[in-house]
C-alpha cells in the first residue's frame, strides 16, 4: 500500500482576500482533505501570514500547492507532515 499524507502543517502567506472562512472552505474542497484549521500568525497592510493545518485521508501536496496559488497564497514552509 502506498503511503499517504494524512496531516500537514504549513506556513502560508496570502493576500487579505479571500477572507479566512472562504479560504478554509476553498482548501476543504480538495479531494482527500477532511479538515482545515487556519490561524493568523501575523498581518500587514496587504498580506496575512497563516498557520494552516490540514487533515485528510490522502492529501496531494502538489495539488494543494497549486490550489492555494489560485487564491494568491504561497506556501513558505512545511512545518510538519504525517504520512500513513
Amino acid at each position: 500500500m502506498k503511503p499517504k499524507i494524512v496531516h500537514v502543517v504549513l506556513d502560508v502567506l496570502k493576500p487579505h482576500q479571500p477572507i479566512l472562512p472562504e479560504f478554509a472552505m476553498y482548501i476543504g474542497e480538495l479531494p482527500g482533505v477532511t479538515k482545515v484549521d487556519i490561524s493568523v500568525v501575523e498581518m500587514d497592510e496587504k498580506t496575512e501570514s497563516l498557520r494552516v493545518i490540514i487533515y485528510g485521508n490522502n492529501v496531494d501536496y502538489d495539488e494543494l500547492k497549486m490550489h492555494m496559488a489560485e487564491q494568491g497564497a504561497v506556501i513558505h514552509s512545511v512545518d510538519q507532515v504525517v504520512v500513513e
